[in-house]
């Protein structure tokens, strides 16, 4: 079976920088969760950070990619550079990934953490630019593909295509 990595404010923790979820409702969660597939997590907590928090967002060209490669930084609302916070929070990401077998992760998208396709810009006013957040560039970047919580419909078809050609394991 097919193991899924999921930020845990997907699954309603209340881990969010502001001390809320988002929680996602999607039946497809339930029923994977009831098969044991989710393995919750929550980088930026793994990264010793505390809810909550002061508001964080990549400085910089590049996104979480580049924050690992020293090129860029995160920096919360006060100019305070977080980065090693985050980048530890990934790197605990991939490791319990990594020991749970989990080729697959879904990420709440517009995180300086998580997000797999968007991230805000830099400038803490609201405008979101094309871009990863560390925890999912450190992922993809070791094979383990990263959807975002709009994604699960692609998610869902890669697990049936895993399965498909994996004979033996479950399908959704």
């Amino acid at each position: 079976m097919q193991r899924i990595l999921i930020s845990a404010c997907l699954l309603g923790a209340k881990v969010r920088y502001d001390g809320s979820d988002r929680l996602c409702g999607d039946p497809r969660l339930a029923r994977w969760n009831a098969e044991g597939r989710l393995v919750s997590f929550c980088p930026e907590l793994a990264g010793g950070f505390a809810t909550p928090r002061a508001p964080a967002e990549i400085m910089g060209e590049g996104g979480g990619q580049a924050v690992l490669s020293g090129q860029a930084q995160v920096l919360e609302d006060s100019g305070r550079n977080v980065s090693v916070g985050f980048v530890a929070g990934a790197q605990a990401a991939l490791q319990q990934a990594l020991d749970e077998g989990c080729a697959y992760a879904l990420l709440t998208d517009g995180s300086p953490s998580c997000g797999s396709s968007l991230l805000y810009d830099g400038s803490f006013a609201g405008k979101r630019i094309a871009g990863q957040g560390v925890t999912a560039a450190l992922l993809e970047s070791h094979g383990i593909r990263v959807f975002s919580e709009h994604e699960i419909a692609a998610l869902e078809s890669e697990l049936q295509y895993a399965a498909a050609i994996r004979p033996g394991e479950a399908t959704t």
